[in-house]
């Protein structure tokens, strides 16, 4: 049998004296430099997507950018997904958690007594109960009594203790008990992310600088409203790239329970966020969502959460109105936390009083 065709690989020496291995076939400047377009997410000073990491926690982030033309209503108009659920955890909350994580023990918070606590509609606290119980940290979770199966089996896995709040409430509602709970038990410690400056540092250190190494053309910045840190921490990174990018919030009408997003109308704004900083927000309903997560599984093969879907469906009003340019559309996680509701695969009109009852985004 003949030996497979495998590339030659050999290593080659950039202008800075670092050897890199480059696969034969691909294309190396005068200077060493492997070219981008063959090598994509090969960002200088910073760890190549895919990389080797000394821990789970250290391969956080470094999530693909990916064009997504089927589901962008003007041809002129680029538009791309940034996909978080690759991360650990499966969201981009995973950055969030971590910069909470080394925050409490910065500030030295953190005790052989302590119970780290936080108000979560579920991914914020998988990724702390992940990130924390690798160091000998207790966490428990205030979580809306009415999130999917998959973020209670997840929660329990990563080892957190789950504080129920009424689900008819939503995040406000588990926001509200866990301070009460603080405020009783001199033991829990609050990260809260709604309130602390380490959120919206997490995506102005890493989301938004891998955004611009991978899109610096970008004109347009979308994700949900839920924290905000998302949109404060990479609206002010890449605005100061380029002050005319515009930033956009997928927003749940007021009234509809979503995991992980929020409408300002119902009463709570977080400390962290600053509505000066949007250009503009689009409300979508639960049923919209989930149509346009269904579009971009059938139509670009991407499985994601309905918050992703919410996103699209903002991105697709601003495409539709750009004479052209570039659209980055944060897709916060992936669809498998969500399986157990069958949002797939049943009708529409069949699901109406669970998109009134559940949080779905």
């Amino acid at each position: 049998m003949a030996a497979p065709n495998i590339p030659a690989r050999r290593e080659e020496t950039t202008a800075s004296g670092a050897g890199v291995s480059v696969d034969a076939g691909d294309t190396v400047d005068a200077g060493g430099a492997v070219d981008a377009g063959l090598r994509p997410h090969a960002h200088e000073g910073a760890p190549r997507h895919g990389g080797r990491f000394p821990s789970i926690v250290d391969a956080i982030g470094h999530t693909p950018l990916v064009e997504i033309p089927q589901l962008c209503p003007n041809a002129n108009v680029r538009l791309y997904a940034k996909l978080e659920g690759v991360n650990p955890t499966g969201s981009v909350k995973d950055r969030v958690a971590k910069y909470l994580f080394d925050d409490l023990v910065a500030s030295d918070r953190l005790g052989p007594e302590s119970i780290i606590l936080e108000p979560t509609s579920g991914n914020t606290g998988i990724a702390l109960a992940m990130i924390a119980r690798r160091h000998g940290y207790r966490v428990a979770v205030v979580l809306p009594d009415n999130v999917t199966h998959e973020r209670r089996q997840l929660l329990t896995i990563f080892g957190a203790e789950i504080i129920d709040s009424p689900g008819a409430e939503g995040s406000n509602g588990a926001v509200a008990l866990a301070k009460r709970l603080v405020e009783r038990d001199p033991r829990f410690v609050m990260p809260y992310q709604y309130g602390n400056p380490a959120n919206p540092l997490a995506h102005y250190e890493t989301t938004g600088v891998e955004i611009l190494a991978d899109c610096p053309e970008v004109d347009v910045f979308v994700a949900g409203l839920g924290t905000g840190g998302t949109l404060m921490g990479v609206g002010r990174r890449l605005r100061e790239a380029n002050r005319d990018v515009g930033i956009y919030a997928a927003e749940p009408h007021h009234g509809e329970a979503v995991q992980g997003l929020r409408s300002m109308a119902d009463g709570f704004v977080p400390e962290i966020f600053d509505p000066t900083m949007l250009d503009g927000r689009f409300l979508v309903t639960n049923a919209e969502a989930i149509r346009a997560l269904r579009a971009l599984g059938e139509r670009e093969g991407i499985f994601a959460g309905v918050s992703s879907g919410a996103v699209l469906v903002a991105a697709a009003r601003i495409a539709r109105r750009m004479e052209h340019g570039t659209i980055v559309a944060l897709l916060a996680d992936g669809g498998w936390k969500y399986l157990s509701d069958s949002l797939w695969t049943r009708p529409l009109d069949e699901m109406s009083a669970d998109l009134e009852s559940k949080n779905w985004w």
